[in-house]
């Protein structure tokens, strides 16, 4: 999708409110036109001609479209406002979904911080396009009917008018383009700065244990200083095109500020008229500079379209896959040939309810086989299979709803303790039977407020091991047919992960789980193990005999 595309599909999903708005605008316009010309006549028949009861009658029509106008002017905004936030509105969910699209890809080589600018600050500007069509079309109208009505005064001025309001509408546009290449460089230089400041924030805990927050605060200085920097070129090219425009208004409005005046001294026009024309020059100003203005709001509108087309457009990780998997998943998960990067080839079926530990002695192996279980890559080789169906066949959703795999390093979330836990599970489910199985009922007991305390932005007020605790019971909770878990209890002491091997195996009764791990207390609760030494399978057997017997697994477990 281009830019284009973007503006066009936030225009055309707010149509309705669009039209309404131009149209009472427009009429806010026209009203505004027609107020000079009426006190004109008033003048020339009721003032000139002294008669009370006409200039009353024509009070009324004064007033009348006194509240016609006004009535546009509330509406036609409102309208225009409505149009500008729910298109805006629709474009945060649109950049939202992507992001969080099973097949994923919008969030390489973006930081957190640019993609929050990007659904935020500029779906508000592309948004905002709506506004300024609505009063882009009534200034337009505006501009058309004051010309009009300064022919039927007077022709030269009506002519004078008509060539000379497309001309500074061309003109504007010319001057907006340094605005939108700066404007386009500006969003890009705060979206970096929102990037390196959530980046820092996550993780002041670590930069205050190494004692680095000199070098990060001078990182942060140089991002924003380089934002800074280019804020205020945008908006340095933003007040030379709005000022320019303006003193060539200006001088548009003198110059027919002195053809009028000209001919009223030549006699050409009388009192009624001159006063007319005077007050329609006067009104003119406000459609063209609110043209100006919209040629500003547009070439910014190109800008953050062109960035929210970027993330819209992202090629996904993965690709392919529509099938959904027929009748309940048996949870049978097979590796045919697998291989992927530095591992492989991998052969290993996992039966329908077994407890299965995979040891690992390369975490970049261990790496690369998460990312072909998760489906975050697919196989350079071979293929992973859930009950008999490649994963490369099955739709990204279709396989998230029966295989999770929780990560080692997975994130928690700014909410309660219970919210974390029950992020994943079906409605109705109880969460206190994966919360016991992980010990999750210590951390609570610990917290003010129990399972309802707020545990912070990535769980920043937890301990490590109390954080790998909620995140299993999540994983737990959701209560997949196939579980894939990546070294759960690193950060927990030894009696804590004797007690969560045993609640694993309970929570996970009849459930097929594959634990991905070093930790001997897990490694004991299973059925089986299987040794990947040097990317390839080398030995499987049970914890104990593998201990006893295999020197490299013994080593990858004992020290």
């Amino acid at each position: 999708m281009s830019g284009r595309g973007v503006i066009r599909r936030a225009v055309a999903g707010q149509r309705r409110d669009v039209v309404v708005g131009s149209a009472l605008g427009a009429a806010h316009q026209i009203g505004e036109a027609l107020v000079p010309v009426l006190i004109g006549l008033i003048v020339d028949r009721t003032v000139v001609h002294p008669d009370g009861g006409a200039l009353a009658g024509w009070l009324v029509v004064l007033a009348l479209v006194y509240a016609v106008l006004s009535f546009g002017f509330r509406f036609g905004c409102q309208a225009g406002e409505r149009a500008a936030e729910q298109a805006a509105h629709h474009l945060r969910l649109d950049v939202v979904g992507r992001v969080l699209a099973p097949h994923g890809g919008a969030e390489a080589g973006r930081p957190p911080g640019a993609l929050v600018n990007v659904a935020t600050e500029d779906a508000r500007r592309v948004g905002a396009l709506n506004m300024a069509l609505t009063l882009g079309f009534a200034a337009v109208v505006g501009v058309v009917a004051g010309a009009v009505l300064l022919l039927r005064a007077s022709l030269p001025l009506g002519l004078l008018v008509l060539v000379g309001a497309p001309a500074l509408m061309a003109l504007g546009h010319f001057l907006a383009r340094p605005l939108e290449h700066r404007s386009e460089a500006e969003q890009e230089r705060a979206a970096h700065s929102s990037g390196v400041a959530a980046d820092l924030v996550a993780g002041v805990r670590v930069l205050k244990g190494l004692r680095a927050e000199r070098a990060a605060v001078d990182r942060y200085r140089e991002t924003s200083q380089a934002s800074l920097a280019a804020n205020v070129r945008a908006a340095r090219a933003e007040a030379v095109q709005t000022g320019l425009m303006l003193t060539l208004t200006g001088a548009f409005i003198a110059l027919v500020a002195l053809v009028g005046g000209r001919l009223v001294l030549s006699g050409s026009v009388g009192l009624g008229a001159l006063v007319s024309a005077v007050g329609l020059a006067l009104f003119l100003p406000g459609p063209i500079t609110m043209l100006a203005w919209v040629g500003a709001e547009f070439a910014k509108g190109r800008a953050s379209a062109a960035r929210i087309a970027d993330v819209l457009s992202a090629p996904g990780e993965i690709t392919g896959g529509i099938a959904a998997l027929a009748g309940p998943t048996t949870g049978e998960l097979r590796l045919r040939g697998l291989g992927h990067a530095g591992i492989g080839p991998v052969d290993l079926t996992v039966r329908p309810g077994e407890h299965v530990g995979i040891v690992v002695t390369d975490p970049t192996h261990a790496a690369d086989l998460l990312r072909c279980l998760g489906r975050r890559s697919d196989p350079d080789r071979g293929s992973v299979e859930l009950d008999g169906v490649p994963l490369t066949e099955l739709a990204p959703e279709s396989l998230r709803s029966a295989l999770l795999v929780a990560e080692h390093d997975a994130q928690l979330f700014d909410g309660t303790l219970m919210d974390n836990v029950t992020a994943a599970a079906s409605p109705g489910t109880d969460p206190r039977p994966a919360m016991d199985a992980a010990a999750v009922d210590e951390v609570a007991s610990a917290l003010t407020g129990g399972t309802g305390a707020h545990v912070g932005e990535r769980g920043s007020s937890l301990s490590g091991g109390q954080r790998q605790r909620v995140a299993l019971a999540r994983a737990l909770a959701a209560d997949r047919s196939v579980l894939a878990v990546h070294d759960p209890t690193t950060a927990v002491d030894a009696a804590t992960e004797a007690r969560i091997a045993e609640g694993i195996r309970r929570a996970r009764a009849e459930r097929t789980t594959v634990l991905i791990t070093s930790s001997p207390a897990l490694l004991a609760a299973t059925d089986r193990v299987v040794l990947i030494d040097g990317g390839t399978i080398t030995a499987e057997a049970s914890h104990e005999d593998l201990v006893r017997e295999h020197p490299v697994y013994r080593a990858a477990v004992l020290t």
